[in-house]
């Protein structure tokens, strides 16, 4: 239809009304078949929009749509539409995650203020809140497969490989309504919140489902909401910033570098049961030694300390703890049976169950 109909419009509109006849006007390619050839009845090589969603719904069936460059000819094919059906579970198993852990909250009662959540849940919206503005941008471009890609990398990198796995620790373990647990869930609604509105426009019918789950008044569907305004970035003056993060997750990626030989080799059969030592040059090391007693739960890792060295860049080394297993939590402490009434428990999980909860400030 680029030499069709929208020309042929566009030219009796100027002609006759002396404006074009719509206000903005968005055209694609052909779909094609995995070897480059058009679709037609006469090769038999179509595929029917009613078939792909009887079996595999309609949103998978969108969300091909918007991965594709639709500036050229888009190639459809089962396998095509296999890779995005995984990246649809993706999506979909992120926010049934985010959703399950936002069971028992009331944003009314239980929202935590950004100053007094957790320096990683202040991130993690952070991240949320940038991932925001670029999918605003990509859609005012109607450029779908970069929001196709910033959700995916969303979900796959800076949730699922960073802050679902490391934040498990404090839904699980942390007394139901302390601090720690209702700022995890608060960043956690922040972030559900927003995904729901990021994916209404492409994945329609999951984003109305997620709507109905999310706690907390609104409207009455999701396709009558705008963007989501509780998203706040990192300020700069922040005690842990988005240059500190950084950094952390960097020393993240080391440290799981030395780990796997230790994995390989059969030192260790966890991270937790490797106990951590960093060195760095002496402003860095001043800089993350108030963090030590907590970048274990950062690193998923045993004890972790944190010294100066002689050197611009970071070393990290490890060895097997000899220390108990906590048989609630799993990590690996000298205090395991401190207690007599608790005998197979390591201190801080004592503290969590019979006392106030621990204090948790960075992770």
């Amino acid at each position: 239809q680029h030499r069709g109909w929208f020309q042929s419009s566009l030219l009796t509109g100027v002609a006759i009304d002396k404006q074009a006849p719509y206000k903005q006007c968005l055209t694609h390619g052909f779909t094609v078949d995995e070897h480059g050839r058009k679709m037609s009845k006469s090769l038999g090589n179509g595929i029917e929009p009613q078939d792909i969603m009887k079996t595999l719904g309609a949103d998978i069936l969108r969300l091909w749509i918007a991965s594709a460059d639709y500036s050229n000819e888009m190639s459809l094919s089962q396998e095509i539409l296999k890779r995005n059906a995984d990246a649809y579970r993706r999506l979909r198993n992120t926010a049934r995650f985010l959703l399950g852990n936002l069971d028992g909250f009331d944003p009314a009662q239980h929202l935590v203020a950004p100053a007094d959540m957790v320096a990683l849940d202040r991130w993690i919206v952070h991240r949320a809140f940038e991932v925001q503005e670029k999918i605003k941008a990509a859609y005012t471009g109607y450029n779908m497969a970069e929001i196709v890609q910033l959700l995916l990398n969303f979900c796959s990198v800076d949730l699922g490989s960073v802050y679902l796995d490391v934040t498990k620790d404090r839904l699980y373990t942390m007394p139901v309504d302390s601090r720690g647990r209702r700022s995890a869930q608060t960043a956690m609604y922040h972030i559900a919140e927003a995904f729901t509105r990021w994916i209404a426009p492409i994945l329609s019918f999951t984003a109305d489902e997620l709507w109905g789950y999310l706690p907390g008044e609104r409207k009455e569907n999701v396709l009558f909401a705008t963007w989501y305004d509780g998203l706040t970035p990192l300020p700069a003056d922040a005690p842990l910033n988005a240059a500190d993060f950084d950094q952390l997750l960097a020393l993240r990626e080391q440290v799981a570098k030395v780990l796997e030989p230790m994995r390989a080799n059969g030192a260790i059969g966890a991270a937790l049961e490797a106990e951590i030592t960093v060195a760095a040059d002496a402003e860095t090391a001043a800089r993350w030694q108030p963090l030590a007693e907590e970048l274990r739960f950062l690193l998923i890792s045993g004890d972790v300390q944190v010294r100066p060295a002689t050197t611009d860049e970071v070393f990290v080394s490890a060895q097997p703890t000899g220390k108990q297993k906590c048989v609630r939590c799993w990590h690996y402490r000298a205090d395991v049976g401190s207690v007599a009434a608790h005998p197979e428990l390591c201190g801080r999980c004592v503290t969590n169950i019979d006392g106030a909860g621990e204090d948790r400030r960075w992770f």
